[in-house]
């Protein structure tokens, strides 16, 4: 295996071996090996999830000969792994390669792994597209953590909830987890049922929105300009200690828009209402264009306009498996003390 591919893996390989190390000693087994785009191979990422080295292709497939290669390659440092490798270089990064029977089986086996000594579940393939934790937010769930004992959080676009688990773990108080996708909250559920949690999280399925501006004490009507809005569960006013907020680059459904581009403050205001007075929020904005300074003075602007003041800004950068060529990491996280 002389490839410059395999010479690219091999290159990250060596230069986590202390980070991987270090993540072993305190109950890790899920990092990024390979970050393609700063790390030689633009598009393609592999992921340790315990037993499973899961490789993707973004922009351009794996030829046979580099899928075979890739694998032997992980084989042999990762004795006992199974590699599996979804293309997602087609439209809407939809999985496009199917797998004979025997691989399908590895792909579509459940798994468990462990970061900072919480259990997740992952499959390679599964009813959806992405995996079930997203490993550049180890940082901010780890910052979570730190936060969290004795406090209240509200996990809002929880996606499989890996933050408020990994706050009940730490010994949160209360846990509310917010997500439209019942899919997505039986992967949380299933995750909390993994770990020894010492309170019982709540799970509520629910427009972002109109969990927020019920929690806020705003209020959601359910006629709207003489239209009627889809079912919504009804939730009583409630302030958080801790409100996280990790919303997809655009979403548009009857109760608003997401658009972390041009309009993140239509968010950010009904979350930040959410916060108990001297609360805590932490702000994620995925978009790899968005100025982070420019949009963090856009949330200061926009609490300032509903009279809440940020007392202190901490931003939350991904560790060392996700390596930025210019220190601006696509993902962009902020503590925010309100």
């Amino acid at each position: 295996m002389t490839t410059s591919l395999v010479t690219s893996l091999n290159a990250a390989f060596q230069a986590r071996e202390a980070l991987m190390a270090r993540l072993l000693a305190e109950g890790t087994d899920a990092y990024r090996l390979f970050h393609g785009t700063v790390e030689g191979r633009p598009g393609l990422t592999v992921d340790r999830y315990g037993s499973l080295v899961l490789v993707q292709s973004f922009h351009s497939p794996l030829s046979d000969d580099e899928e075979s290669e890739v694998e032997a390659f992980y084989t042999s440092v990762l004795p006992g792994v199974d590699v599996v490798y979804n293309n997602r270089s087609h439209a809407n990064s939809r999985i496009a390669n199917p797998l004979p029977p025997e691989r399908l089986a590895k792909a579509e086996a459940l798994r468990e792994f462990s970061e900072l000594g919480v259990k997740y579940t992952v499959q390679a393939r599964h009813q959806g597209q992405d995996p079930w934790l997203f490993l550049d937010l180890r940082a901010a769930r780890r910052r979570v953590m730190a936060e969290a004992p004795g406090k209240s959080l509200l996990n809002v676009f929880a996606y499989t909830c890996g933050v408020g688990v990994a706050a009940a773990k730490a010994g949160a108080a209360h846990v509310v987890n917010v997500d439209f996708a019942e899919s997505s909250l039986s992967v949380g559920k299933a995750n909390a049922r993994l770990n020894e949690l010492p309170i019982r999280l709540r799970f509520v399925k629910s427009d972002a929105f109109a969990a927020l501006r019920q929690y806020s004490g705003i209020g959601q009507p359910k006629l709207v300009r003489g239209k009627r809005m889809p079912p919504f569960p009804q939730l009583e006013k409630h302030a958080f200690d801790l409100v996280f907020l990790d919303p997809p680059r655009y979403a548009k459904s009857a109760f608003g828009v997401v658009d972390l581009i041009n309009d993140y403050p239509a968010l950010f205001k009904p979350a930040l209402l959410c916060a108990a007075p001297g609360g805590t929020l932490v702000c994620c904005n995925n978009v790899a264009q968005v100025d982070r300074d420019a949009w963090v003075d856009q949330l200061v602007r926009s609490a300032r306009k509903i009279g809440r003041e940020v007392r202190d800004v901490e931003w939350i950068t991904p560790e060392e498996d996700f390596p930025s060529s210019d220190g601006n990491p696509p993902l962009k996280t902020v503590l925010l003390r309100v």
